[in-house]
């Protein structure tokens, strides 16, 4: 039984894992557009900032010493760090193999872009290298993780098997025989007188 859910485990890992290089290049596209739009609301930022005579950081702080904009200005920060980290995901991703990629799922956190992309994904049959080897690996993963999981829960039932020990009687051991002792053979008198002057 253990052996056929180890084995379902890992056909279900092989077949999510499959679908994993197709649905990276589909990410990589959402990450693309994501990317274009972040570029051009900083690019438009910039402009603005540079027609007010202010370089990115001089205007972000003149923007947090009006209560008004304060708001504005901690939205205009995430906006900016959020542009920074995508397109660094993006030229990672882009500069990698459909191997690597694999090895590379902390690229791929984006909430927003992940969701997106996944709405959107329809699976396909893996035809290629990248695909059958995710395959491979996700179905030894859930060969294995099914595996760990059932060896856990069945744990306590195997060490209760192991402190309840049966009761062994205790070995007859079989006495031996009591030792006769020998009776002593009672002494024959001889009838034949002996001789007279003769010595015993």
């Amino acid at each position: 039984m253990i052996r056929v859910l180890c084995l379902l485990g890992g056909v279900a890992g092989a077949a999510g894992l499959s679908q994993y290089p197709e649905f990276s290049q589909q990410y990589m596209q959402r990450l693309g557009g994501q990317v274009d739009e972040l570029s051009r609301q900083v690019k438009e930022f910039d402009a603005t900032a540079l027609e007010d005579g202010f370089g990115r950081e001089a205007m972000l702080e003149a923007m947090a010493e009006v209560p008004l904009m304060q708001g504005q200005e901690a939205m205009w920060r995430r906006t900016i760090a959020r542009h920074v980290r995508l397109g660094d995901n993006l030229a990672a991703l882009r500069d990698a193999s459909a191997m690597q990629r694999m090895l590379m799922p902390h690229r791929m956190a984006d909430v927003q872009t992940f969701q997106a992309a996944w709405l959107d994904f329809t699976p396909a049959v893996p035809i290629s290298t990248a695909g059958a080897a995710a395959a491979g690996s996700g179905f030894v993963g859930g060969w294995a993780l099914i595996g760990a999981v059932l060896s856990l829960l069945t744990l306590p039932f195997r060490r209760n098997r192991r402190t309840v020990a049966p009761k062994q009687t205790p070995a007859r051991i079989k006495a031996d025989p009591p030792v006769a002792r020998p009776t002593p053979r009672p002494e024959v008198q001889s009838h034949i007188r002996p001789l007279s002057g003769a010595k015993r």
